[in-house]
């Protein structure tokens, strides 16, 4: 498959032979899913540190209760 082929709802679709709107539209999509591949990468590290800091506090609480 070359860059100008698409595969859309199981059909193979050329970029060269798409209106200019729907060329638009894919270079949008496609600048989307990037920056929401940026971002979800971004979130992972957050998610570690806050479930850590989760963890942490249940810990404390628990070894309170148990004193």
């Amino acid at each position: 498959m070359t860059e100008n082929i698409i595969h859309i709802n199981g059909k193979d679709h050329n970029i060269d032979t798409m209106s200019d709107q729907q060329k638009y539209l894919i270079k949008q999509i496609r600048a989307l899913t990037a920056e929401e591949e940026r971002l979800a990468f971004q979130l992972d590290p957050i998610r570690v540190a806050k479930n850590s800091y989760t963890t942490a506090l249940i810990q404390s609480l628990e070894e309170k209760k148990a004193s």
